[in-house]
């Protein structure tokens, strides 16, 4: 064996550690995404924000990460919610893949939420969601060094398991400020992927949500937004976002975000006849990555495609 082989082989060797260690960590700690368009779409990770708003709205975002690295994350979710015609209560549903080199995550989820108004101009959202998850890995992608080793296969092997998460959300019916906390992946379901003896150690991990947001009219044209969105899964560290919107004439705005220790984002969107807007943003890499990546998109588009009347009150009629 030459030298050039062996320094091939090291290099192969180095790749499948290091992917399998991605794995276990995608499997362990952080498997949910992040976005940075967060405060776009509360939704994507608290059910109870179903129905708080007076019309059904369908979002979809698109994250390309980590641009020029050979098996970057790429994410897709497609959301939908709204209320009934009580307007106390909501429906919405989520589908998604999240793709990372040679794993794939894709799933599903329904959720419900119920409103109650607490104050004249303040409700508390509460909210539940179920589905399943598939995860699977393709090994036909790792170069392993023992082609014999149990651990991953030469084929492609998937797992299903049940999701299910609940939140809670406080807003205030002019929408000008919300304050949500939730927990997905609540029940940490057991994933096999491996059909030995010994029983994995694999799970949905837990993860905690925490998001704000307020809307400061600072004159006729202009609205500022600060948001903050805290991430959190045992045992990798808490994930804080924090950004900054203009908003000018509820049509166009500008932004930026920061994630600590990640990226600084430059955000902008623009609404079209009222029920189409659309978003994009570009991650600035700060961490060692950005070594090797260009950086990182985002782009989203959400409809908002039927508005809903409440409920008519009954008239109760008197007569002598």
């Amino acid at each position: 064996m030459t030298k050039t082989d062996i320094d091939m082989l090291s290099r192969k060797s180095i790749l499948s550690i290091v992917l399998l260690i991605f794995i276990a960590i995608q499997v362990n700690a952080q498997q949910l995404p992040q976005y940075s368009n967060y405060m776009l779409n509360n939704f994507a990770m608290n059910p109870a924000v179903a129905g708080t708003t007076s019309y059904f709205e369908g979002i979809s975002n698109n994250r390309y990460q980590w641009v020029g690295l050979t098996d970057a994350p790429r994410t897709y979710i497609l959301t939908a919610q709204g209320p009934t015609k009580s307007l106390n209560m909501g429906l919405g549903g989520s589908i998604y893949t999240d793709i990372v080199g040679p794993t794939r995550r894709i799933g599903m989820s329904f959720s419900y939420a119920y409103q109650i108004r607490v104050a004249e101009k303040v409700k508390v959202s509460l909210g539940l969601s179920g589905g399943v998850v598939q995860f699977s890995v393709d090994g036909s992608q790792i170069a392993l060094r023992d082609p014999s080793d149990i651990v991953i296969t030469n084929g492609l092997q998937s797992v299903i398991a049940p999701d299910f998460g609940a939140g809670i959300y406080a807003y205030s019916t002019d929408h000008k400020w919300y304050v949500g906390a939730s927990v997905p992946q609540m029940f940490q379901s057991k994933i096999n992927f491996v059909n030995i003896s010994t029983s994995s150690l694999s799970t949905l991990a837990r993860h905690y949500y925490f998001t704000t947001g307020y809307k400061y009219k600072l004159n006729s044209d202009f609205v500022l937004e600060p948001s903050a969105c805290i991430q959190y899964a045992n045992p990798t560290p808490i994930t804080f976002n924090l950004g900054l919107r203009a908003i000018y004439h509820d049509k166009i705005w500008i932004g930026t975000m920061y994630r600590y220790l990640d990226a600084v984002s430059a955000m902008f969107g623009y609404k079209f006849q009222e029920n189409i807007s659309f978003a994009y943003s570009y991650d600035f890499t700060t961490s060692n990555i950005r070594r090797y990546s260009s950086g990182t998109h985002e782009l989203m588009i959400g409809i908002k495609f039927h508005k809903v009347v409440p409920k008519a009150e009954p008239i109760v009629i008197i007569t002598n």
